[in-house]
């Protein structure tokens, strides 16, 4: 299948990612994963194994030495879309919120790295190759981005709020070489990394539910496709109206 189109997924492996790669292969996409940890076995997409890459986010250098691994696999040189859905949210004790005075200096670097640094510098490094394709980068920010969450610390807030800002300035940079790059900010979506208590949260959402990862990978897949073609440096809420 010559014009088989790639993707760069990070955090492939559960939630929101995995439905991701689900969708896009069922489209006919390949999928190239990135992950701290090894490939896992029980991720079902074609030839995961072969197209995974192991980059620990959190090591800058590490992440400039797996860009060029990741030119490797991407036979032919066209990546036409990059999503950045890889993120950490440490906890307190007993899976406490983290706020200014509990977050210590290494929470801060290694938080900034992942969800933050690492997306700037895997557009970075893959400029070449999406350009070649005219192709996509999609950010997962979170509704913590824009507004104070009961579970979320104040280092993954900032960092998911700072990612909407890198999105806008990359939209205006990678914009004039036909990458189109936008954020998509997730609210309570129905995943094993949930906090004990959203329960509650869901009587204030609108549309009185959580969401599902697959309603999220629905949205990345669009933005992915030509219906999008005229969107760039948006940021999707997705959320049941919780932001409103």
């Amino acid at each position: 299948m010559p014009d088989r189109p790639t993707m760069v997924l990070t955090g492939a492996s559960r939630g929101i990612g995995h439905a991701t790669a689900i969708r896009f292969q069922a489209a006919g996409w390949r999928i190239v994963t990135v992950s701290s940890k090894a490939f896992n076995p029980n991720c079902p997409w074609e030839g995961g194994e072969e197209s995974h890459v192991q980059i620990d986010l959190a090591d800058v250098a590490a992440i400039e030495r797996g860009v060029e691994t990741l030119k490797a696999r991407l036979h032919g040189g066209k990546l036409h879309a990059l999503v950045n859905n890889a993120g950490t949210s440490p906890k307190g004790p007993g899976g406490s919120r983290m706020g200014t005075v509990e977050t210590d200096i290494a929470t801060w670097y290694r938080v900034l790295n992942v969800n933050l640094l690492a997306p700037a510098l895997l557009a970075r490094g893959l400029f070449d190759e999406l350009k070649a394709a005219q192709g996509n980068i999609i950010n997962v920010t979170s509704i913590a981005g824009g507004r104070v969450h009961p579970f979320a610390g104040i280092a993954y807030a900032t960092s998911k709020a700072a990612l909407n800002a890198l999105t806008r300035e990359m939209a205006a940079d990678f914009g004039p070489h036909g990458v189109r790059v936008n954020a998509i900010a997730p609210g309570e979506i129905d995943t094993s990394i949930l906090s004990p208590g959203t329960e509650k949260l869901v009587e204030q959402i609108p549309l009185r539910r959580l969401g599902k990862p697959e309603e999220v990978a629905a949205v990345i897949y669009f933005l992915c496709t030509a219906g999008a073609g005229y969107v760039s440096g948006a940021e999707i809420h997705i959320n049941g109206g919780q932001h409103v």
